[in-house]
């Protein structure tokens, strides 16, 4: 690999002397051959033994012998030790050794101590490791027993990997390399010839570091590379390539302003320092910058001799294998996906009623397709036919993700997804299949827009304004294609000898693919039946499609065909399932719903499987097609009897969600006294080993958790509601699902205003306030909250009574009202205590920590930290035991204990990361820097407000995000990057603006001193 240090190449070991030819006889001849002899049984052990001892100089100079550590002695010794391993298995003469440990001024005894060194080493590296060889010495480690030579065959291996154009494999290979340095190389080893090769070593490890940062932007991963980058600028403010890829990396994430200050604080260092001007390439690369090259924001290009290494999506589903008839259809849009080659964009909008084969006909084209699509093919399910379609956005972030782009690369707005999705797009050709979709306005931002791309649409809808489409209305198939799709699925020897009957059927069927497939597959399964069975049984069906608009009259007729034939406890399943809002059902949720057991619940779900009314989401997760739900509740109108039944299912589920999210909080905060304020369910919930297998059922069942909150609201459900809410306030804590929830409790909030439930609607803006304050909306935060207060004292409810005053305490730290926010938590301290809620009261004395942090009382906030974190600790609450960790190392910040204050900060860290907190893990690096600031340590705050910037975007707030470009500033400030820190503190000051913040004073003040110079 480029750059590489390379140590002196191997020569061959020298032989021993050769014995006087005037002097040989026969016995000199045969000792030579017995002393050949020994030397090869010498050389084996030597291997033996060599293989077996592995050393290290990417570090410490270490050796060890499995895994029992081996004595290398004092330093001088190890000076020898490595002075043989960095030779690549050459001999080094006494002299040579004496040179590489003292230099011009070895000590008298020097010979003495070489031989002293090298007789302890060969004891403690066991005979044969250490060899004596003309005069000298030498140590042959194999290539993967010194972890240089491991270094350097792996970085090797990756600089074939880039040729090749697998940047990710080179990426991986080289951080391979970079996982066996141990801090410094050749740490505490004396002498000139280890401090010349720690040097360029060294220079290696950033050379490395270099190219796999490059690969870093190559594969797409600027955002994640701009702290280190930050970091490693600090640490060498000359080497100007790092520079470059700093500026990179910041345009790339949207941030060419910083990109830019980085080129000029470069150019005025270099003049200051080295009286010379920025390289051409640094140069070059600010006029692209200037000129928003477009080329800029796609990863570098491979050499023309490599061949590049994409992700290519392969999404779309699996054609069905009797695909039958609709050969016009397939002929007139395979050669129109054919010209996507050569035009701008082909974009083909297939149109029909449900049930009608828009899907199977478009993924059976796109497969066909494929070949002119060789970069891949995305697909998506876009809901348009239900209540909650897909949003663009979301569907956006979907598609950078499968195009390889990471989450942290990923914008947030609609036009900024849809652009980098375009750019991402340009020079590939790929089909994307946007499947049931709404409106041409959902699926605008989804078109790729370039040429070699194309896009297929369906949709119950005609879409007549999307312009440039080429619109393709789907009919229901010919009788003779009907009766080949029936024969395909029953079998040619039973339709055979009943044609008549089997014209019949597809006629009832209406001609539909779906309802044929329905009702051909239930044929199938029941053997002792005949076409004609069937087809009596289906003769008096249509009576019940009177009341259908004409477009639904058949799609409903081929469910009624289905569902007639269902056993009544799989009509019964059926029916109930449909009744629940979520985009699918879990296998336990499902059980809540029917009262069966899990076994007899799967049994059914499975046999509602086979029969194409209900779809096999993921193991254990099943869900409807659209059309078939809304079918669905149909049946359960009509035919659930008494009606009553659906709402004791749905209460039912409320029950098993509230029941199972209580159990999840249990486990995160133990000894919490909410669970004694919830409603009671008579419906039992999920039990769990531990708090990790608790987790990942709430974030996976987050969707169908809050679509249920959202349903429920009767009066009689509407309590359980809004406190599975609560229970499920992490959901809204982690950012994660936090629009979801904030929509989830604005809906039972008005519910409960309209019916006029006091209790409910202060539980409701209990936790609206709790959204509000992650997304920094702090004014409707304290009004929200206040509210809750004045219904919880009407309603004589606890929990409002304690968590709102709570919640005002800290809107009041971030508003800067710390006498009313003392006054809010003493009240909330005195609640929680008369209710025995300890984990409430240490969140109160925490954050009364805070308050009294803000008020200059530093010993009081360190002792009020601590009193949260003892109670907290004694109840085993690890995930608010680190936000009492987090309120303690503020005050031990405040108060100068630096290093204590980054040990607590980083304990509350690995718990925020642990327990997917990305609020409080992104706050909490935010913190850190504040720490690496105060302890003048620029450099590692720099780098981890970089960290907290990329995983704040999206929640937080726009407050928070003030918060932490303010400290960026301050940081890159300290490193000398003056007008990258100009561009933080702007942008600080036109977010405090907008909001009003009082902050944007302080910030006006760091930037005048600079406006001034």
């Amino acid at each position: 690999m480029d750059g590489v240090p390379r140590v002196p190449e191997q020569r061959t070991p020298a032989s021993g002397p050769r014995p006087d030819e005037g002097t040989q006889h026969k016995n000199q001849h045969q000792k030579k051959h017995q002393r050949q002899h020994q030397q090869h049984q010498q050389h084996q052990q030597q291997q033996e033994i060599t293989e077996a001892v592995r050393f290290s100089v990417l570090g410490p100079v270490r050796a060890w012998r499995g895994g029992e550590s081996l004595n290398t002695g004092s330093p001088q010794q190890r000076a020898l030790l490595a002075a043989l391993l960095l030779r690549d298995g050459r001999t080094a003469t006494a002299s040579e050794l004496i040179d590489a440990i003292w230099g011009e001024e070895p000590p008298s005894q020097a010979l003495a101590a070489v031989r002293t060194y090298a007789s302890r080493l060969r004891k403690a590296l066991d005979p044969g490791v250490l060899v004596s060889e003309s005069g000298g010495y030498a140590i042959r480690p194999g290539s993967d027993t010194l972890d240089l030579a491991v270094a350097q065959e792996l970085a090797a291996d990756a600089e074939k990997s880039r040729a090749s154009g697998d940047r990710c494999q080179a990426r991986t290979l080289i951080n391979k390399a970079l996982g066996l340095w141990d801090g410094e190389p050749l740490a505490s080893v004396p002498g000139p010839y280890a401090e010349n090769q720690r040097a360029r070593l060294e220079e290696w490890r950033l050379q490395l570091t270099e190219t796999r940062l490059d690969l870093d932007l190559e594969v797409g991963c600027h955002a994640e590379a701009i702290s280190e980058l930050t970091a490693l600028t600090a640490a060498h403010p000359l080497r100007e390539r790092l520079r470059e890829l700093l500026m990179l990396a910041l345009y790339r994430s949207g941030r060419q302003a910083e990109a830019l200050a980085v080129y000029a604080d470069t150019r005025r260092l270099l003049a200051d320092e080295l009286g010379v001007d920025p390289r051409p390439e640094l140069s070059q690369l600010q006029q692209r910058i200037l000129e928003a090259d477009a080329d800029l924001a796609r990863p570098v290009e491979p050499a023309p001799s490599a061949a590049p290494t994409v992700v290519r999506p392969a999404q779309l589903p699996a054609t069905v294998p009797d695909f039958t008839g609709r050969s016009s259809f397939v002929r007139e849009l395979g050669d129109r996906l054919a010209t996507a080659e050569t035009s701008v964009m082909a974009v083909s909008a297939l149109a029909g009623i449900g049930g009608v084969g828009k899907t199977t006909l478009a993924v059976h084209v796109a497969h066909a397709a494929r070949s002119h699509f060789p970069d891949g093919q995305l697909y998506v399910d876009l809901q348009g036919a239900g209540s909650r379609a897909a949003e663009p956005e979301t569907v956006l972030g979907a598609f950078l993700r499968a195009l390889g782009t990471p989450d942290t690369s990923i914008p947030d707005t609609l036009d900024e997804r849809a652009a980098l999705y375009r750019s991402t797009l340009d020079g590939r050709r790929i089909l994307v299949l946007l499947d049931n979709a709404r409106d041409a306005s959902q699926i605008r931002p989804l078109l790729p827009g370039t040429t070699g791309c194309a896009a297929l649409v369906t949709s119950r809808a005609r879409m007549v304004d999307l312009a440039g489409a080429h619109l393709v209305d789907l009919d229901v198939m010919s009788p003779e294609e009907a009766l080949q799709l029936f024969t395909k699925i029953v079998g040619a020897e039973r339709v055979a000898s009943e044609r008549e009957a089997a014209l019949d059927v597809v006629g009832a069927c209406g001609f539909l693919p779906l309802a044929i497939r329905i009702a051909a597959s239930r044929l199938a399964a029941r053997r002792t039946w005949t076409v004609s069975v069937l087809a009596a049984k289906l003769a008096d069906e249509r009576r019940r499609l009177d009341e259908l608009q004409a477009g639904d009259l058949a799609v409903k007729a081929t469910f009624e065909l289905g569902y007639g034939q269902l056993e009544p406890q799989q009509a019964r399943a059926f029916r109930l399932l449909g009744l629940a809002d979520g985009p699918d059902i879990s296998l336990a949720a499902a059980a809540a719903v029917l009262d069966e057991p899990l076994q007899t619940t799967e049994d059914l779900l499975e046999s509602l499987v086979d029969t194409s009314l209900l779809e096999s989401a993921a193991p254990g997760r099943y869900r409807y097609h659209d059309l078939v739900r809304l079918y669905a509740r149909a049946c359960a109108e009509r035919d659930e009897q008494p009606p009553v039944e659906r709402e004791r299912a749905l209460s039912r589920l409320l029950d098993f969600y509230l029941a199972t999210a209580a159990a999840v909080y249990a486990l995160e905060r133990p000894g919490d006294r909410l669970a004694d304020h919830l409603e009671p369910t008579d419906f039992r919930g999920l039990t769990f080993p531990d708090r990790h297998a608790a987790q990942d059922w709430l974030y996976s069942e987050a969707n169908s958790l809050l679509a249920c909150v959202q349903q429920s609201s009767a009066p009689a459900m509407l309590r359980r509601a809004v406190d599975l809410l609560w229970a499920a306030k992490d959901l809204a804590e982690s950012g994660a699902n936090a629009k979801q929830y904030e929509a989830a409790a604005t809906a039972v909030r008005e519910r409960a205003l309209e019916c006029g439930d006091v209790r409910a609607e202060g539980r409701a803006l209990t936790t609206l306030t709790n959204v509000h304050l992650v997304a920094g909306r702090f004014d409707q935060a304290d009004q929200d909250a206040q509210r809750a207060m004045l219904l919880a004292e009407d309603a004589g409810d606890p929990l409002p009574s304690c968590w709102a005053p709570n919640d005002r305490g800290i809107i009041a730290i971030y508003q800067n009202r710390h006498a009313d926010g003392e006054g809010y938590l003493n009240q909330a301290i005195a609640n929680f205590r008369l209710g025995k809620n300890r984990p409430g009261e240490a969140s109160a004395l925490c954050n009364l920590s805070r308050i009294h942090l803000a008020m200059g009382q530093t010993v009081s906030a360190v002792d009020l930290a601590q009193q949260g974190i003892d109670i907290y600790d004694s109840m085993g609450h690890s995930l608010r035991g680190a936000n009492g960790r987090y309120a303690l190392g503020l005050a031990l910040t405040r108060s100068g204990q630096f290093a204590d204050a980054t040990d607590r900060l980083l304990e509350a860290l690995d718990v925020f990361r642990d327990s997917r907190q990305r609020l409080w893990e992104g706050m909490t690096l935010f913190r850190i820097a504040e720490v690496d600031l105060a302890a003048q340590r620029p450099a590692a705050a720099a780098a981890r407000a970089e960290q907290a910037l990329a995983i704040l975007r999206g929640i937080g707030g726009e407050w928070r995000r003030g918060n932490v470009l303010t400290v960026l500033g301050r940081a890159l400030h300290g490193i000398g990057q003056i007008g990258r820190a100009q561009v933080c503190w702007r942008e600080a000051v036109a977010i405090y603006e907008e909001l009003g913040s009082p902050e944007v004073a302080d910030v006006r003040s760091l930037l005048a001193p600079v406006a001034r110079a």
